[in-house]
């Protein structure tokens, strides 16, 4: 009776909780966007001023027409082959960094979950140590963004694509290990469940009940993290990481308006492109 009395009590605290919960939600999120834009000093009416509209007009005027002559193009095509070899050299090396970390960063492949209900104590915590320290180095990897990655191997191998590679490598490998994590954690146990009970071992259970489902996943958010790694090695080239980024930091540099202009172009036919064949292959891959 006492359980009761005391359920019964807390059922309609517990509804009033959620009640309320939207309306502290969103008055803190007002409070924390008015804040910000103040510490910002986000000011819209600088954007839209007579003073900024002359000098964007003037900048974009200086950029037309375009440099579409056959030598700039004919010259401009090892940097977009450069572009497209960088971000899959990188995907394939933030892949091959991601998916082990992310692996062992999964509590229930590693300490808890149903592979391992019969783990106790110490034999839990050998498991938990090394799934505290892919974490970590996980959380290091993405933390730093790719141009700072870009900034430090352009000082440790040099000038070049090689930089961008293992710029993207190493910050794209981390986010990819996060997911994949999210991802295996979040399978469905059933099957587990049913492999367990038909006598498979633990690596039967991961090969036969974790990865299978996962997979698909696995593979769209990898072609997702492609088509940034594209978008990225423009931006690396700006520390001299090679490819299509180099060439416009290059054309800037001298005001060469006309061939930025052509060189975005480029960019965004690259980028387009690249979308077009990871959405062909993941629904291929999905369905």
């Amino acid at each position: 009776m006492v359980f009761l009395r005391r359920a019964a009590s807390a059922a309609p605290s517990t509804a009033a909780d959620r009640a309320v919960f939207p309306y502290a939600f969103w008055l803190v999120f007002g409070l924390s966007l008015a804040w910000s834009l103040r510490a910002a000093q986000v000011d819209l009416g600088v954007l839209v001023s007579a003073e900024a509209r002359a000098n964007v007009w003037r900048f974009v005027r200086g950029m037309v027409p375009p440099d579409l002559s056959p030598a700039f193009l004919r010259l401009m095509a090892l940097p977009v082959l450069e572009t497209i070899q960088i971000s899959i050299a990188g995907t394939a090396l933030a892949v091959l960094i991601g998916l082990p970390l992310g692996m062992v960063a999964t509590s229930t492949l590693t300490w808890s979950g149903i592979l391992h209900e019969r783990r106790r104590g110490s034999s839990r915590l050998v498991g938990f140590l090394p799934y505290a320290v892919a974490r970590g180095v996980l959380s290091v990897f993405r933390s730093i963004p790719e141009f700072v990655w870009a900034f430090m191997f352009v000082r440790a191998v040099g000038l070049g694509a090689f930089p961008g590679v293992l710029a993207i490598g190493v910050a794209y490998g981390g986010m990819l290990g996060k997911v994949y994590s999210e991802i295996l954690e979040g399978v469905d146990p059933r099957p587990i469940e049913t492999l367990q009970s038909a006598g498979a071992g633990r690596l039967g259970l991961v090969a036969y009940g974790v990865l299978p489902q996962a997979l698909p996943t696995f593979i769209s958010y990898t072609l997702y993290r492609w088509e940034c790694a594209i978008r990225a090695s423009a931006i690396l080239g700006f520390v001299g990481a090679g490819g299509l980024g180099q060439q416009i930091e290059l054309s800037m540099r001298m005001f060469a308006f006309p061939e930025v202009l052509t060189l975005l172009g480029l960019l965004g036919c690259l980028v387009a492109s690249v979308d077009a064949l990871s959405a062909w292959v993941r629904r291929r891959v999905v369905r």
